[in-house]
């Protein structure tokens, strides 16, 4: 499989450049964006909205628990995450926790936003 560009090593200094050199890659991110979406929508469909059925404690508390997965991964490397990723890059090592977490992030951030447009609606509709 083809190495992509925003992965290439700069081999003078076996760094990654991206990494240490290079601004953010915009163009990545907007591609783990999109597919964070569509894995959510896949998730959606298997498991609805169970991530939430506990409430905001049960929400906090699965964050948690893959903030713990993390961390427990990163203490053998010094806490350094990207020496933790180079280590284990398998598809169920820590990215897969990493991804897992930024993925239920968004469904907290967008969940509550929702809410919070939801119920700024029900008030003016009072209002009017």
């Amino acid at each position: 499989m083809k190495e992509p560009d925003f992965l290439k090593v700069d081999q003078d200094r076996n760094t990654n450049t991206k990494e240490n050199d290079m601004p953010a890659n915009f163009k990545h991110i907007q591609q783990l964006a999109d597919e964070d979406v569509q894995k959510l929508r896949q998730a959606e469909e298997s498991y609805g909205d169970s991530w939430r059925g506990r409430g905001g404690v049960g929400a906090f508390m699965m964050l948690a628990r893959k903030w713990d997965r993390i961390e427990n991964q990163v203490e053998k490397d010094g806490y350094d995450v990207f020496t933790t990723i180079k280590n284990d890059p398998s598809d169920s090592g820590i990215l897969d926790d990493i991804k897992d977490l930024r993925r239920y992030l968004l469904l907290v951030e967008s969940h509550i936003i929702f809410e919070n447009y939801v119920e700024a609606l029900e008030k003016r509709d009072e209002i009017i």
